[in-house]
């Protein structure tokens, strides 16, 4: 008999024990002397017996499935980091024996994700985007579900991974300044996104320790489509800001398309940078200034802190990865 085609019950049959013995020297859970215990364990290695996924989770109260939750309103150029956040997922999954269940859930409809878990699919969930007020973050702490976010949230008690990004929009705002750009127009994104938050805070810190005093009318918000992006581009040239800084890509690369059809050169005219890099920028003349944080990492930590939390072992409460600013020729 070929070692690939042995099962539970033809280990049972050859031992002269029953299946849930094995089972239970398998999984290690339940009553089962420690000489019988040995034994299956000792002809399981001999005969290199590898228990499909459904037999282990049987065995083991286990689905091997995480859910992975995306946010059903994000941009399109979003889309390459979420691709490459659930590519570090499905690496350390894949090594661990997991699959990957997506989900797509709304800031204020997670009727997805309560399915799933109700239909117990998954043994745990990570959030790819966290919010202040947290539908997601609630359901499965009443529940009792492991999960980890790959954002930072203001919920206790919860396993966060990050990246540093008060830290890192702290410095290379406070680079900027430090370069003599003092009338610098911050815009961003949804603020009920903790990111956004974040990132603001990182803002403000900057002005604060630099003792410059910033223009609150430079400072625009909520810039959800096209046209509110243009408007803000326009009051940031209106009022002579001399750097605008994006928060994400997806508003720098809209940025720039408005500065090219109103014939504004950068850096000549105004300086740019932001908050996030990623291949939508890459290709931009001139090079933009920005940040670059390893997306694929943060997948990778996330998954790992969820399956500890899985297997019972401790794991930190947040943790806050490295990154990098690039200075290019956008703010020379």
């Amino acid at each position: 008999m070929s070692n690939e085609n042995i099962t539970i019950s033809d280990v049972a049959e050859a031992l002269g024990v029953s299946k849930t013995t094995v089972s239970r020297a398998i999984s290690g859970k339940g009553r089962i002397g420690e000489a019988t215990k040995q034994k299956v364990l000792a002809y399981i290695d001999a005969h290199d017996y590898k228990p499909n996924v459904i037999a282990r989770g049987l065995a083991q109260s286990k689905t091997f499935n995480l859910c992975v939750v995306m946010p059903g309103d994000y941009a399109l150029v979003d889309l390459p980091f979420f691709q490459e956040v659930t590519a570090g997922i499905q690496e350390i999954a894949g090594l661990n024996e997991y699959d990957i269940l997506l989900c797509i859930s709304q800031e204020n409809d997670i009727s997805n994700l309560e399915r799933i878990i109700r239909n117990r699919k998954v043994d745990g969930v990570i959030l790819l985007r966290t919010f202040l007020k947290d539908l997601q973050i609630e359901m499965l702490q009443e529940k009792q579900i492991p999960f980890v976010t790959t954002g930072s949230s203001t919920y206790k008690n919860i396993k966060q991974v990050d990246n540093d990004h008060q830290s890192a929009c702290k410095e290379l705002t406070s680079i900027l300044l430090m370069r003599k750009m003092h009338r610098i127009a911050l815009l961003g994104g949804t603020e009920s996104f903790v990111v956004t938050q974040s990132r603001l805070l990182g803002y403000h810190e900057a002005f604060a320790e630099a003792l410059i005093d910033e223009e609150p009318e430079l400072i625009f918000l909520n810039l959800e489509n096209t046209s509110a992006i243009d408007r803000a581009v326009e009051n940031s040239l209106e009022k002579k800001a001399d750097c605008i800084l994006c928060m994400d890509d997806a508003i720098c690369s809209q940025v720039l398309r408005k500065l090219r059809q109103e014939h504004v050169k950068v850096p000549q005219d105004v300086r740019i940078a932001s908050y996030y890099n990623s291949s939508v920028l890459e290709s931009n003349v001139p090079s933009i200034t920005s940040l670059s944080f390893d997306a694929k990492e943060l997948g990778k930590e996330a998954c790992k802190n969820l399956l500890g939390q899985i297997e019972g072992e401790e794991v930190p409460e947040k943790t806050l990865l490295s990154y990098e600013v690039v200075m290019k020729e956008s703010t020379q």
